[in-house]
């Protein structure tokens, strides 16, 4: 009779699209062992009238995973990590990342025109500060509208007029297979990401050995290295993963480079810090990061935002 290695995810298309991914690649090593699927909804998937903003944030889609994790209903939980706070639950750790995927945000338009040449008042859809941020940062005259609900819902209400474009994460589309619906990639010059973006993060609980010695199979060092870099930024700044707050780490010959930015929605106040040293220094190379950022007024913008 094979072991069974349960895992929790959302039932939401794009976190069942991810979870799949990561299942395939765990049988890839242990094709002895079968990996179930424990399918559940969260309070963030069933609130889509408000913005996360309003409703807490984007851990609401952690929540309900992270408690079969620890009651024992799952061994291990998927998730995107940039939906991660930096501090996670006692009794629970991330036993690996993933590979990261592409970083970068995307445009999606009805018209197929990216944001330079889009008319003033355009309506462009994000459910997040960040990108709205940086959008009124660089594209003023263009309008956010705050959108909720899974990627094919946002699809759908962009095709029925209600926007003229979403800001999307690339990977995202390229874990859905709809790269052909991307208009414009977005550049990492203007549109920093958020912390952890383009990573799949796999959680398990903190005693659970055998749990994690098979994670580490899918583990990727280079990648835990670069959101390290991120998390100790969002963990010095005590700021949570909704937030106006970005941060990427990369490698480079000179080492892992790491930028980041706190900034208000309407942009009137932005923040910008990097640094870069050894890969082996990510942690000290974020907190650098963030006391550039406190000093230059971060703390007053995170503030605002309970």
């Amino acid at each position: 009779m094979k072991k069974t290695i349960t895992i929790a995810t959302r039932v939401s298309p794009m976190a069942m699209a991810q979870t799949l991914l990561v299942k395939a690649k765990l049988e890839t090593y242990f094709p002895e062992i079968e990996f179930d699927l424990l399918g559940l909804t969260t309070k963030g998937d069933e609130i889509q009238d408000r913005s996360l903003a309003d409703i807490g944030g984007k851990g609401l889609f952690l929540k309900e995973l992270e408690m079969a994790v620890l009651d024992g209903r799952a061994d291990m939980a998927v998730h995107s990590l940039k939906d991660m706070p930096a501090i996670l639950p006692e009794g629970l750790i991330l036993g690996a990342v993933c590979a990261r995927d592409d970083p970068r945000d995307a445009l999606i338009s009805t018209s197929n025109r990216d944001f330079s040449v889009l008319p003033a008042g355009s309506v462009i859809g994000t459910s997040s500060l960040r990108r709205e941020c940086q959008l009124t940062q660089y594209y003023p005259h263009l309008t956010v509208k705050n959108i909720r609900g899974n990627l094919n819902t946002r699809l759908d209400k962009l095709e029925h007029g209600d926007y003229d474009g979403l800001i999307v994460a690339t990977a995202g589309c390229d874990r859905l297979n709809i790269q052909d619906k991307i208009t414009a990639y977005l550049p990492l010059t203007q549109f920093l990401p958020a912390i952890g973006q383009g990573v799949l993060a796999l959680e398990c609980r903190e005693g659970d050995a055998e749990m994690k010695a098979v994670l580490q199979h899918v583990h990727h060092e280079a990648t835990w290295q670069c959101v390290t870099a991120e998390r100790t930024v969002s963990e010095v700044l005590k700021a949570s993963c909704h937030l106006p707050i970005a941060a990427y780490a990369f490698h480079s010959e000179e080492g892992l480079s790491l930028q980041a930015m706190v900034g208000m929605p309407d942009a009137s106040q932005v923040v910008t810090a990097s640094a870069k040293g050894a890969s082996q220094d990510a942690v000290a190379i974020g907190q650098q990061v963030a006391d550039q950022l406190l000093t230059k007024g971060a703390d007053d913008i995170l503030a605002r935002f309970p």
